[in-house]
């Protein structure tokens, strides 16, 4: 499991994959930042979301287009690419583009799905289902990894609290590790999220948390972070109120990763 080594690692970009120009940008301030700091950057985007709240809401641009788009990121930026995959009959062809699976929080439990994402060769993360329980992350990891896949991660995004909020529980992070070998990442956008309390009963969010939330999971050892981020996000088709403003990553890394150095945690095993 040397994908994910060493910690901390940023995964980092928009949720739904913009224009060239748009991504390129985002990838670029993505890279120098990781850089600055020194961890690792793999570059996020989204080629459909499958799973929005409304019928009519965008799901982006689909698996030819996105990959074309990514494909072009990495050309010109030679950045390692991650990106969600909801159909096991989609994921040969991401494979040929990308350099790291997503199975989305809602499917990961889903085991053909997961089964055929190790099975192609790439690293493997999971996000971690609203209602699951960090110990029952075991199963999906498992799932994978009896395909062949030994780099998987589980990435923390937050738990149902009653309706229409999420919580982090910061234990989360030493319970999945010790139950699956698993890397642990922590998503500081998602677990931002307000499910059904938007405008227009839309996913709505308190992005303003969002440095609290970073800084507690990295005291509590995650072993990366998982950040969706975009220069204009009220400008953003998806996730808007929790996207962080690309202007401001700098910032949240600088202190992510001093208090998880000062930290002193361990390393995923």
């Amino acid at each position: 499991m040397d994908f994910w080594k060493p910690a901390p690692i940023l995964v980092a970009g928009p949720c739904l994959i913009d224009d060239h120009a748009v991504n390129v940008e985002i990838a670029g301030r993505v890279a120098e930042t990781a850089s600055k700091y020194g961890v690792r950057a793999i570059f996020k985007a989204s080629f459909d979301k499958a799973n929005r709240s409304n019928s009519d809401a965008t799901r982006g641009p689909g698996i030819e287009k996105g990959l074309e788009l990514l494909r072009a990121v990495k050309v010109e930026t030679n950045m390692k690419l991650l990106t969600d995959v909801h159909d096991a009959g989609h994921i040969e062809s991401v494979a040929e583009v990308v350099d790291v699976l997503q199975v989305p929080a809602f499917l990961c439990r889903q085991t053909d799905l997961l089964s055929a994402a190790g099975s192609v060769g790439l690293p493997v993360n999971i996000k971690k289902g609203q209602w699951m329980a960090p110990e029952a992350m075991l199963g999906a990891v498992l799932k994978v990894r009896n395909s062949g896949c030994l780099d998987v991660a589980v990435t923390e995004r937050g738990t149902f609290f009653g309706y229409g909020d999420l919580v982090v529980d910061m234990r989360s992070f030493r319970r999945i590790r010790e139950e699956t070998g698993a890397a642990v990442l922590y998503d500081a956008t998602h677990s931002l999220q307000r499910p059904g309390m938007g405008a227009g009963r839309t996913t709505g969010g308190n992005r303003e948390f969002c440095l609290d939330l970073v800084l507690a999971a990295a005291g509590a050892g995650t072993d990366g972070f998982f950040v969706e981020t975009h220069p204009e996000p009220q400008m953003a088709v998806s996730d808007s109120e929790t996207m962080l403003p690309l202007a401001e990553l700098d910032d949240l890394i600088a202190a992510a990763t001093n208090t998880w150095r000062s930290a002193q945690r361990p390393q995923c095993q």
